[in-house]
């Protein structure tokens, strides 16, 4: 697959809320962010602040309250191709095949004749080439996971949307799969946006580290994460780094 031209992303005074039994529930308030083109940035923050509901505007799947959605100046005006969700739960038709997992986006659009080479490359780049036959309930949590980022691939997306995605994995799986996104970051060259709960995650993956306060999400700092990949996690700036977001969160050193 050859590299992509990233999007770019923007956020201008989004906030946006819910209708909870005629009132409405706010979870983002007045958020401002601009992600460049080929960027990698991790989002923080407690648990249910509106995290998640960013990606989703951003993927087109809902429209803010109020603000404006921007990917590389375009309004974001619903779903497309080139904006790709990630969930937590790898969400795979049971009954189709890891290969049929992988063509559905491309047959839904009346493109599959032409993708079969994309749909191979895809499945190959994350290691699934020879799982091509097999069906879900085959699968461990992590191959189910990587099924679902080659999903997400054989779309040529310009910008990547992961919501923690590695949330539920083992911790083997989960270090395995992070050397997995970077790597094909790296080499595909899309922007990408991470929602996680772990700092140490968002720190060894990202460029720029967003930390969010409690719902409704307001932005409260941004982190440069300015070291070359590989990063190790013994690295002392990522470790004082670590130290200084688990502060901002409220987190204790010793818990």
């Amino acid at each position: 697959m050859p590299a992509v031209t990233p999007l770019g992303l923007s956020f201008d005074h989004v906030s946006h809320g819910y209708d909870i039994r005629g009132e409405v529930l706010p979870v983002l308030d007045d958020v401002s962010l601009t992600i460049a083109p080929g960027e990698f940035v991790a989002l923080l923050g407690p648990s249910g602040c509106g995290k998640s509901t960013l990606l989703r505007l951003a993927a087109g799947l809902e429209l803010p309250l109020r603000g404006r959605t921007e990917a590389s100046g375009q309004p974001i005006t619903g779903p497309g191709p080139d904006r790709i969700l990630v969930f937590q739960e790898a969400t795979l038709f049971p009954w189709r095949t890891v290969r049929g997992n992988v063509e559905a986006g491309p047959e839904a659009r009346g493109e599959l004749p032409g993708k079969a080479p994309r749909v191979d490359e895809a499945l190959r780049l994350v290691g699934l080439e020879n799982f091509g036959e097999a069906f879900p309930h085959q699968l461990s949590g992590g191959m189910a996971q990587r099924a679902a980022i080659a999903r997400a691939l054989v779309n040529d997306p310009r910008l990547l949307l992961l919501d923690e995605p590695l949330g539920k994995l083992d911790s083997l799986t989960r270090l395995n799969l992070q050397k997995d996104l970077i790597r094909l970051w790296q080499d595909r060259g899309f922007t990408a946006l991470l929602v996680t709960h772990d700092v140490e995650e968002a720190l060894l993956l990202a460029d720029r580290v967003i930390l969010f306060s409690p719902r409704p999400a307001r932005i409260i700092e941004e982190v440069q994460v300015a070291r070359p990949h590989p990063r190790r996690r013994d690295d002392p700036q990522l470790i004082a780094l670590r130290s200084h977001l688990l502060a901002a969160l409220g987190v204790l050193e010793d818990v």
